[in-house]
C-alpha cells in the first residue's frame, strides 16, 4: 500500500504538527481534496491529496509533531473498498475476498495515470461521504503554496500487504472488512477537537449521532461523567477555572499546582527563534517622532465615504503604509538588506510590505507583494485580505516570504508606541501607535494656540550597519510629514 510522506511546504521547514485530519479510514478522496491540516513553524497549511482512492490508514494521530518525510497517510485503489455486485454472473474465483466493480474504470485499470494532478478523472460508482466545497486556494500565494505541496507530496514505494488469516468463515464481500482494532470512531472535525480539548477518548463512546457518528452531546456527556485522571494534563483547576482563552485544550497545556505550561512549538517557536536571531545579530537603532495626524484622520473619513472604498475597510494604517512606500523613494536604504556572506548591501527595487499580525498561534508577518505598484484602493483591499487571512490562521508560507519592510500597528490596542525588532531578512521596521486626542500647540500666522488634535507616535528601528542616523531620521521625518499633511504626497 503506498504511503505518502509529510512534504516540506516551503523554506526548508523540517517538521510540522498534525492539527486535524479532514478524512477518515474508508473515505474516498479525489485528486486535490484536502486530507489534513498541519501547523508548520510558519502557519497552518492544508495538504491536498495528489492521488485518488480510498484512505486505508492514518499513520499519524492528530496532535503529533513529525519530521518532513515521515509517512502520514496511505491511500489505496478505489476498488479496495467500493465493490459492487457485477451485473452479469461471473466465473467463480478461488479464495476471492471481494468482487470487483467493473463499472468503475479505476477498478479495472481504467484509472491508471489518475495520480497525475490535473488529469480528468473517470466517472465513479457511489462514493461514501462525498466532500463539500472546493479545495482550490483563494489567493495567488495560496496557489503557489499548493503547487509546491503537490511537488513535494511524493508517495513511497508500494508495499506488499500480507493477508492475515482469521478464525472465521469467509464472508461474501460487500464492503472491505477492517479489523476491530483499526476501526476509527466516526466524528466531525469540530467534535474531534472538542474531545481532544476535554481529554475524552472517542473510541470509548457510544455514538448517538446520525449514521453512527459521535455527536457533541456524546463528548460533553462523557466529559461530565469522566473520573479524574492521574496524568499531569488534568492536575490543578479545570479549563474553565484557568482563565485561559477558549480553544486552548489539554493537549496543548500541562497543569500543575499554581502554574500552567504551554509547549513552545509551531509558529510561536519560529517567532521566538527569529526574534532572538534578529536582536542579537542586527545592531538596532530606534528613533521616535510624535506627529499631529488630524488631517490624516479627516482623510480616512473622506475615503470611507468614497465610492472606490465602499467595500473595503479604511483605517489610518492605509495612509501610514502609503507614506512609508513614498518615503522609501528618497531613502532607498530602508528597503535594502545586509548580505554579510557576500559583503554587499542589496537594494530592492520592489516593496513587499509586511504587516505584523498577532494570531492565537503566535506572531506572523505576511506581506503584500509589490505594494509600491498598487493604487490606494488596491492597497486597501490587499491589506484587508491579508489581515483576514491572518486572523483565520490561513496565511500560507508563500505569503510570508520575501518581505522587504514591515509595519507593526499597535494602535488598535490603544498603545502609544514601542521599540520593534527588525524582521529577519529586512533592514527596518516601523511601529505606528494609536491616534489619540491630545492638547497640541498649533502655530498659525506666527501665533501659537492650544487645540485638541489627533496625535500619533511613530518609531522606527533600523539596521545601523548600513543605515546611519541621518538616513533613518530622514525616512521617519518624511513619513511623519505625509501623515501630518497628506497633500505632501504629491512631492514624492
Amino acid at each position: 500500500m503506498p504511503e505518502y510522506k509529510l512534504p516540506d511546504v516551503g523554506e526548508g521547514l523540517t517538521e510540522a504538527e498534525i492539527v486535524a485530519w479532514k478524512v477518515a479510514v474508508g473515505d474516498i478522496v479525489a485528486i486535490n481534496d484536502v486530507v489534513v491540516e498541519i501547523e508548520t513553524a510558519k502557519s497552518l497549511v492544508e495538504l491536498p491529496s495528489p492521488y485518488a482512492g480510498v484512505v486505508s490508514a492514518l499513520l499519524v494521530e492528530a496532535g503529533q509533531t513529525v519530521e518532513v518525510g515521515t509517512p502520514i497517510i496511505a491511500i489505496g485503489e478505489p476498488a479496495a473498498a467500493t465493490p459492487q455486485a457485477p451485473e452479469a454472473p461471473a466465473a467463480p474465483v478461488v479464495e476471492a475476498r471481494m468482487e470487483i466493480d467493473l463499472s468503475n474504470p479505476a477498478a479495472s485499470g481504467g484509472g491508471e495515470g489518475e495520480s497525475l494532478v490535473g488529469r480528468n478523472k473517470a466517472e465513479r460508482g457511489p462514493m461514501r461521504r462525498p466532500r463539500r466545497g472546493s479545495a482550490s486556494p483563494s489567493t495567488l500565494a495560496g496557489a503557489a503554496t499548493q503547487m509546491q505541496v503537490q511537488g513535494a507530496f511524493s508517495p513511497g514505494g508500494a508495499q506488499s500487504q500480507a493477508v492475515v488469516e482469521v478464525d472465521e468463515p469467509a464472508v461474501p464481500a460487500t464492503a472491505a472488512r477492517v479489523p476491530a482494532e483499526r476501526v476509527r470512531a466516526l466524528a466531525k472535525p469540530p467534535v474531534r477537537k472538542l474531545a481532544k480539548d476535554l481529554g475524552v477518548d472517542l473510541a470509548d463512546l457510544t455514538p448517538t449521532g446520525p449514521h453512527g457518528t459521535i455527536s457533541r452531546a456524546d463528548v460533553e456527556a462523557a466529559a461530565g461523567a469522566a473520573p479524574a485522571q492521574s496524568d499531569d494534563r488534568v492536575l490543578g483547576p479545570s479549563l474553565g477555572d484557568t482563565g485561559m482563552p477558549s480553544g486552548i485544550g489539554r493537549s496543548f497545556l500541562s497543569f500543575h499546582d499554581g502554574e500552567t505550561r504551554e509547549p513552545i512549538k509551531g509558529v510561536r517557536k519560529m517567532m521566538g527563534e527569529a526574534m532572538v536571531r534578529s536582536a542579537f545579530t542586527i545592531p538596532h537603532v530606534t528613533e521616535w517622532v510624535t506627529v499631529d495626524v488630524t488631517r490624516t484622520v479627516e482623510l480616512v473619513e473622506r475615503l470611507r465615504a468614497h465610492r472606490d472604498f465602499r467595500d473595503v475597510r479604511v483605517s489610518p494604517l492605509l495612509v501610514v503604509a502609503r507614506a512609508a512606500i513614498l518615503a522609501m523613494r528618497r531613502t532607498p536604504e530602508i528597503n535594502s538588506t545586509w548580505d554579510d556572506a557576500a559583503g554587499e548591501v542589496v537594494f530592492k527595487h520592489y516593496v513587499n510590505l509586511g504587516i505584523a499580525a498577532a494570531t492565537p498561534r503566535g506572531l506572523v508577518v505576511p506581506n503584500v507583494k509589490d505594494a509600491d505598484r498598487l493604487a490606494l484602493p488596491e492597497l486597501a483591499q490587499a491589506l484587508q485580505a491579508l489581515a483576514g487571512t491572518a486572523r483565520e490562521g490561513r496565511t500560507q508560507p508563500a505569503e510570508m516570504s520575501g518581505g522587504t519592510f514591515t509595519i507593526t500597528n499597535v494602535g488598535p490596542f490603544g498603545v502609544d508606541g514601542g521599540t520593534p525588532i527588525i524582521n529577519p531578512g529586512e533592514s527596518a521596521i516601523l511601529c505606528a501607535g494609536a491616534a489619540k486626542k491630545r492638547p497640541w500647540v498649533v502655530t498659525e500666522g506666527g501665533e501659537d494656540r492650544i487645540e485638541v488634535r489627533h496625535v500619533m507616535q511613530l518609531s522606527l528601528s533600523f539596521d545601523h550597519r548600513h543605515i546611519d542616523g541621518e538616513k533613518g531620521s530622514r525616512f521617519l521625518a518624511d513619513v511623519a510629514g505625509v501623515l501630518e499633511d497628506p497633500g505632501l504626497a504629491l512631492l514624492f
